[in-house]
């Protein structure tokens, strides 16, 4: 079978603070997202779901979008 070329956007994200401290439901998103550990880079996405996502935890992350 051929593969499906994937026309989704994706989003590049990093996480540039920690989740200690934080309320309950902003260290679930962040592990939702991806992430284990600070500073890990990873490649989202971008539907509405995850956009929702990141915009909980924009305080505790840096975007960068994918340049394709």
């Amino acid at each position: 079978m051929a593969k499906k070329e994937s026309t989704e956007k994706t989003i590049r994200i990093k996480q540039v603070r920690s989740g200690i401290k934080k309320p309950e439901r902003q260290k679930r998103t962040l592990r939702a997202l991806g992430f284990t550990r600070l500073n890990q880079t990873i490649e989202v996405s971008a539907s509405p779901q995850v956009l929702g996502m990141i915009e909980k935890v924009r305080h505790l992350i840096e975007i960068q979008e994918d340049k394709k």
